[in-house]
C-alpha cells in the first residue's frame, strides 16, 4: 500500500470517528434537553439524527410524536419513526410498533402485524414483548389460540423480569401467567414449562 493511499484511509478513519463522536454528543444534548423538559429543543436535536438513520433518535422522536411532546401529537409520524428503528432491529421500537398496530393508532389494526413485531422483540429478550405475545396466543389474535404457548411466553418473561429486578413488571407478568394457568390442565402446564426451557436454550429464536 503506497503512502498516499495510507493517508487517504487514515483521513477516512479519523472522519468516521469524529462523525461518531458528533452524533454521540448530539444524542446526549437531545437527551439532556428532554430530561430538562425542553421538549421542543429535544425534538429539534433528535430529528436530524433520526433522518440520518440513528435508531435511538428515531425511537425517541417516535415517542415524542406519540405523546405530543415538543411536536404536535401525530400517530402516523410516530409509526414512521418506530418503523425505521424497528427495521434496524431496535427491540423497543418493535414493541412500540406492535402496540400501534394493536391499538390501530396511525395504522389500521392488524393483529398479524402485532404478532410479527412483538415476536421480533420477544426474540431479543424483551420481557414486555414476550408476555404481550403470550396474550395474543391466549386470545387467538393473529395466531391460533394456544394456552400452552401463551403460558410459555409468560413464563419466559417472568424469569427475565426477575433477573433484571423489575419488581412491578415481574408481579404483573406472574399474575398474568397464573391467570392463564387457571384455564389449563396440569399436563398442559408441564408442557408449557418444558417448552419455555427449550425456548430459552435457543435464545428465544424459533419458539
Amino acid at each position: 500500500m503506497n503512502n498516499s493511499l495510507k493517508q487517504v484511509l487514515l483521513v477516512c478513519v479519523c472522519l468516521f470517528a469524529l462523525n461518531g463522536q458528533v452524533i454521540a454528543d448530539s444524542l446526549s444534548d437531545a437527551n439532556r434537553a428532554f430530561d430538562a423538559g425542553d421538549y421542543a429543543k429535544s425534538a429539534k436535536l433528535f430529528r436530524p439524527l433520526a433522518q440520518r438513520g440513528d435508531a435511538e433518535a428515531q425511537i425517541n422522536l417516535g415517542m415524542m410524536y406519540y405523546r405530543g411532546e415538543g411536536v404536535s401529537q401525530d400517530y402516523k409520524e410516530a409509526v414512521k419513526w418506530y418503523r425505521l428503528a424497528a427495521k434496524q432491529g431496535n427491540a423497543y421500537a418493535q414493541l412500540n410498533l406492535g402496540m400501534m398496530y394493536d391499538n390501530g393508532q396511525g395504522v389500521p389494526q392488524d393483529y398479524k402485524e402485532v404478532v410479527k413485531w412483538w415476536r421480533l422483540a420477544a426474540e431479543q429478550g424483551n420481557a414486555t414483548a414476550q408476555y404481550s405475545l403470550g396474550g395474543m396466543y391466549e386470545h387467538g389474535n393473529g395466531v391460533p389460540q394456544d394456552y400452552v404457548l401463551a403460558y410459555m411466553w409468560a413464563n419466559i418473561a417472568a424469569v427475565i423480569a426477575m433477573e433484571w429486578l423489575y419488581a412491578s413488571e415481574f408481579q404483573k407478568i406472574v399474575n398474568y401467567r397464573d391467570s392463564i394457568a387457571k384455564k389449563m390442565t396440569a399436563q398442559q402446564i408441564v408442557k408449557a414449562q418444558q417448552l419455555a426451557r427449550k425456548c430459552t436454550g435457543k435464545k428465544f429464536k424459533g419458539c
